[in-house]
Order: structure tokens, then C-alpha cells, then sequence
């Protein structure tokens, strides 16, 4: 059957007309959908509390504050909130908040061992991003006085040493011994070729931005100079002022404990920034007598210190990353 050409054009345009209309009616009813799905959404959002987390947001890690005794962490302690306890051999932490921002105080126990474990322990488990050895100490430098503060540009283990061969009855020399650096190599340090390199001191310098950030708040101490300097660490309660001389000679030292040196050495190998603090207690060079009060104004500073890490609001450059 033949159609004609004007009634094929006519119907054509009839179905094109058809079409449109359909596809205007869904594209009204998708619209439709979606209005009232919105609304529904704002009378929800109005109806409920809610709460967005953006997953990508890791929590900050914290400060660690060092002190061997009770004397040197008890009030820095009782600065946090929120604050639990967590013993590990002879250590003590104190995990809180300073300022809303983590904390962990490690009260340490004296000498080169149990600090060394502390820090390895505070380190694995509580991943700090800065650490702050603090305390009292005994003056080496006569121009500093008790009350005064040494912030460690270095700090150095004062004694690791080597003495020279003296037969039988000759006595002993300490002033002619050599220094050890038993991280020279790993050969020997005391015989062989690899010995001769271990003849020299190493220091563990304190970390730029935290110094920096020392520098700044230096003016709120008023108990005594901030000065920076060399500390010295090892088990031993120098009373020889000749001893104490010949250190500050040769090694350069301001003052001496027994805690600071063995700290900064893990802090380095896990390379997590470290500085050292030490507030003169006493100075025999020029009879300056112990004061244990000193202890408390040596952690007011260092919170001072903290406060003002807290308000940069930036890690120290080489913070490891959680």
C-alpha cells in the first residue's frame, strides 16, 4: 500500500511531538525526586545532631618530658589534665594534656642506664615528637651561679674514657685520659686499627627549632641567666675541683648530671629531635650550695618552652611522622 508524502510528514511530526512531551514529563518527575529527597534532607538536618569526621586529620603527637626524680617531674606532672599512669621497670609516665595538647612526663631514676631505657621505652611506645631532658645539675662554669640555666647546644657523656698504659706503682693519671667515642665503629675501641679512631669526643647537639623556641621565652625566667652551653653526663658526683676544671677545659662542659648525654644518644637513633635543660642546683667553682628548690623553676621554664612549641603549631623539622 502506498502512502502519501503529506500524510508520511504529518504522522512523523505527530510521534516528534509525542516524544517531546514524554521526555519532558520524566525529566519534570526526576526533578521532582530529587526536591523532595532534598527536603527531606534539611528537615533531617534540622531534626538531629551530627558530627563530621575527616578521617585524614592524624591526632598530634606528644611532647616528652623528662626528669630523673621525683623533684624533677612531680610538678610538671601535676601541670597535666586528664592524666594516667604507666610504669615500665624503673620508670614512671605521666600521660596528659597541656593546653588541650598530649604530654607524656617520664620520671626517669637517675643515671645513664635508666635513663636510656626510659627514653627507648617512652619512644616505642609513645611515638613523641620532640624530648626535653630537664633538671638540676652542678655547675662547672665559675660564671654561672646556682638558679642559672644551661640549654644544651651539646651535650656529651663525660665519662667515656681510655687510659693510657701505666705499669704496676705508677698510680693512676686521670687527667691524662683520652676519650672514648665507643660509637666511633663497630671494631673495638679500645685496641686494634679501629681504636685510634674512638680517640675523640662526640656531642649530641640539641635540635635548631627547639633551641629556637628556648631563645624566645628566655625572658620569662627571672630566677636566674639562660645561658647555652655544654652538659656533661655520667655516673659519677664530681667534688675535685681540679677534675672539674680540666673537664671544663677540655671538653667545654657548663655543667654535669647524670642523665642528659644517654638521652640524646637514643633520641638520635630513633631520630626524634631532643634538646636538654639543666638548672644549676649547685656550683662548687664558686661555693655555690645546693638548693633543691631550683628543680621547680628549671620545669616552669620548660613549660614555658612547651607553651610556646604548642603555639607555633608546627613539629620540629626531623619529627618523626605517625
Amino acid at each position: 500500500m502506498r502512502v502519501s508524502k503529506s500524510k508520511a510528514t504529518k504522522t512523523l511530526t505527530v510521534l516528534i511531538t509525542l516524544a517531546s512531551w514524554l521526555f519532558c514529563a520524566l525529566s519534570v518527575a526526576a526533578l521532582s525526586a530529587n526536591s523532595v529527597t532534598g527536603s527531606n534532607d534539611d528537615v533531617a538536618q534540622h531534626r538531629f545532631k551530627k558530627i563530621e569526621i575527616d578521617t585524614s586529620v592524624a591526632n598530634p603527637a606528644p611532647f616528652m618530658i623528662q626528669g630523673p626524680m621525683p623533684i624533677e617531674a612531680e610538678y610538671f606532672a601535676g601541670l597535666l589534665t586528664d592524666v594516667r599512669i604507666e610504669k615500665a621497670g624503673h620508670a614512671t609516665f605521666y600521660l596528659g594534656n597541656l593546653n588541650g595538647y598530649p604530654i607524656v612526663v617520664a620520671q626517669t631514676g637517675k643515671g645513664l642506664e635508666n635513663t636510656a631505657a626510659a627514653t627507648a621505652v617512652g619512644i616505642e611506645r609513645y611515638h613523641p615528637v620532640a624530648i626535653i631532658n630537664q633538671g638540676t645539675s652542678g655547675g662547672h662554669d665559675p660564671t654561672l651561679n646556682v638558679g642559672d640555666i644551661v640549654l644544651g647546644k651539646r651535650a656529651v657523656n663525660a665519662s667515656n674514657f681510655k687510659t693510657p698504659f701505666r705499669k704496676r706503682g705508677e698510680g693512676s693519671a686521670p687527667l691524662q685520659w683520652l676519650p672514648m667515642d665507643l660509637l666511633a665503629s663497630q671494631g673495638s675501641a679500645g685496641e686494634g686499627d679501629s681504636a685510634k679512631d674512638a680517640e675523640r669526643i662526640r656531642y649530641y647537639m640539641g635540635h635548631k627549632a627547639l633551641l629556637d623556641a628556648a631563645r624566645e621565652v628566655k625572658p620569662e625566667y627571672k630566677r636566674g641567666k639562660v645561658v647555652e652551653g655544654t652538659i656533661a653526663s655520667g655516673n659519677f658526683w664530681n667534688n675535685e675541683l681540679d677534675r672539674i676544671a680540666w673537664l671544663h677545659e677540655q671538653f667545654g662542659t657548663s655543667t654535669e648530671e647524670m642523665e642528659t648525654a644517654a638521652a640524646a644518644q637514643i633520641a638520635h637513633g630513633y631520630g626524634v629531635p631532643f634538646l636538654g635543660v639543666r638548672v644549676l642546683s649547685n656550683n662548687l667553682t664558686n661555693e655555690g650550695h645546693y638548693d633543691p628548690s631550683t628543680a621547680k623553676g628549671c620545669q616552669q621554664f620548660v613549660k614555658a618552652l612547651i607553651e610556646n612549641l604548642i603555639e607555633r603549631g608546627s613539629e620540629p623539622e626531623g619529627s618523626p611522622r605517625i
